[in-house]
């Protein structure tokens, strides 16, 4: 809105930051149990939605366009810079392979689930469900690398973020209350007794903390976080594109990734706080993509876009029960591994403590393998969605 209350950048970074801090701090200070239910990231969406509609502040800024240009490529490097593939890999072993079954049921599930409901959602709603896919491979900040790769209009957008946490509140449960059924699960899947004796024993040495972050380790990642996508830029002009899905920005994410991979397995892994830095530029990219939204593209779409979500979990639940009875894998390290797609490095944890503390350390390992193959299998699930298009 050209005539809205607030239309600077500064003024309207001030307004997202501050609504990004409110919802954490009210989170930390009051303990509400709502927040179980309906993570902050819902309401950091959803507040600048709603501001933005209602004039407060502008959703027509080159603010936008800067964050998406600059703030994302750099939260991309320095959360990709704690993932420790080998280790996890090394721990899991076949678990690590459910997981994947998992992603496989994502990448395929979007596509069926997509040739379900299309006739309900706008042309382009295709790139939402890539985003959305984005997040349930990785987390929050795959999906708005991938929204980013692929031009995601901001409604569809909302749709994927409304989405994510509505299937969250019937999925998490369900990870959860699995725990009771582990005697009969891992008799159908034929489990080794011994497997979770192991597990527990290889995961005991995995906590690690990487310091209290000083002033040049901020400068340090902030050199990395602007480095790599200068690279990456380089290099994509020699890149073909397949548009509408493989495009310059879809390649650019993906080098992104990579790089960001190999930089995991250099020193750099160990600089303290990129997590932090991170997560903190993840969600003020998602408030940003909440002030571009309009209120009226989302309700209009809502109700097929959630039908596709509970369609599209129930084909990666098979999956993943289908991967676990081939590889004969516990109902715990199954329960993980799917948290660890859907939920990623927020919820693996909160369902690996539920089923057995002493697994929460591998949680975490093989969330962040979620988030290193998270771009690579949303770009192939978006592609296979504008197949059925």
């Amino acid at each position: 809105m050209d005539d809205a209350l607030i239309t600077s950048p500064l003024g309207i970074l001030a307004t997202l930051t501050g609504v990004a801090s409110f919802f954490f701090l009210l989170e930390k200070r009051t303990g509400w149990r709502v927040f179980n239910l309906f993570p902050p990231l819902l309401f950091i969406y959803a507040v600048p939605l709603v501001l933005s509609n209602t004039g407060v502040i502008s959703n027509e800024s080159p603010l936008y366009d800067w964050m998406g240009e600059t703030v994302l490529p750099m939260f991309l490097v320095l959360m990709l810079l704690d993932v420790d593939v080998l280790a996890a890999v090394r721990i899991m072993g076949k678990g690590i392979l459910v997981l994947l079954c998992g992603t496989a049921g994502i990448v395929l599930g979007a596509p069926v689930a997509y040739s379900l409901v299309k006739h309900g959602l706008d042309p382009d709603a295709w790139k939402g469900f890539g985003a959305l896919a984005g997040s349930w491979i990785g987390g929050t900040g795959n999906m708005g690398a991938v929204a980013k790769g692929l031009d995601t209009p901001p409604s569809a957008f909302g749709l994927a973020v409304l989405t994510d946490a509505m299937v969250y509140l019937v999925w998490l449960p369900i990870l959860l209350g699995s725990k009771s059924c582990a005697r009969w699960f891992n008799r159908f899947a034929r489990v080794d007794p011994k497997r979770i004796e192991m597990l527990e024993r290889r995961s005991g040495g995995l906590a690690h903390d990487k310091g209290r972050p000083e002033m040049r380790h901020i400068l340090y990642l902030l050199f990395l976080g602007l480095f790599v996508p200068c690279v990456a830029r380089v290099l994509v002009v020699y890149l073909p594109e397949a548009k509408p899905v493989l495009t310059a920005g879809s390649w650019e994410i993906l080098l992104i990734t990579t790089f960001a991979i190999l930089l995991s397995m250099t020193p750099a892994k160990k600089i303290p706080g990129s997590g932090e830095l991170a997560v903190a530029l993840v969600y003020l990219f998602v408030a940003q993509m909440g002030a571009r939204a309009e209120i009226a593209g989302l309700a209009r779409q809502a109700l097929w876009f959630l039908l596709g979500g509970y369609i599209w979990i129930l084909v990666h639940g098979l999956f993943c029960v289908a991967g676990a009875r081939v590889l004969r894998v516990d109902i715990h390290s199954t329960a993980i591994a799917s948290a660890a797609n859907i939920g990623g490095i927020a919820s693996a944890p909160i369902v690996a403590a539920y089923h057995n503390q002493k697994l929460v350390p591998v949680s975490i390992l093989m969330a962040l393998i979620g988030y290193a193959i998270g771009n690579y299998g949303a770009f192939a699930a978006a592609w296979l969605c504008y197949l059925v298009e």
